[in-house]
């Protein structure tokens, strides 16, 4: 089901986006608001902020839309899906991956078209307020102008299938890194 039919969807939702990261101190390193899904890469600073923040998300956002749109129940399935980047090498082709996903959905032609991205944040300097930078993307250069070149250079050649598709079974797992499963060394209660 669509999640966003207009362009005030979009633009609400990402005010509410940004009123959960300052509330819920969560630093929203990308995001992708696609037409019946979103894509977002967050580190939360407390071990509540991540829940607390989706659902904060989740609640305003979905009573906005069954109003507007004179309908009930929920938009998304069940919870928020998490995966944890355990590798930093990763994170930038997360980080890729995340931004590149209107391309490759055939919704734009160019990932600087596309408005619902963090995409043009990180490649041509657009001002986002809800966009916190991170060490990684930051250690791709020592000046602004020079990160930004990088990340489009990063950018312009499409993942690999093999790639892309170990990148999607490995957040569905919800471990999200280069090295195969078995290696990854997990604590959980």
């Amino acid at each position: 089901m669509a999640t966003f039919r207009a362009e005030s969807d979009y633009e609400l939702f990402l005010w509410f986006l940004a009123f959960a990261a300052r509330k819920y101190r969560l630093r929203v390193h990308a995001y992708t608001l696609m037409t019946n899904h979103i894509h977002m890469m967050v580190t939360p600073e407390t071990a509540i902020g991540l829940a607390r923040g989706m659902q904060s998300l989740g609640r305003r956002y979905v009573r906005y839309f069954n109003d507007r749109y004179d309908r009930t129940g929920t938009l998304w399935e069940g919870r928020f899906r998490t995966a944890l980047i355990v590798d930093e090498r990763y994170w930038l082709t997360c980080l890729r991956y995340v931004e590149m996903n209107p391309v490759r959905a055939g919704l734009v032609g160019v990932p600087e078209s596309y408005r619902w991205s963090s995409y043009r944040a990180h490649a041509l300097g657009a001002r986002d307020p809800i966009v916190a930078s991170h060490g990684l993307y930051e250690a791709l250069a020592t000046s602004a102008d020079r990160r930004q070149e990088a990340w489009r250079q990063i950018c312009a050649p499409a993942l690999e299938i093999e790639r892309l598709k170990a990148l999607r079974k490995s957040i569905a797992e919800g471990i999200v890194s280069s090295e195969p499963r078995e290696t990854v060394d997990v604590c959980s209660n």
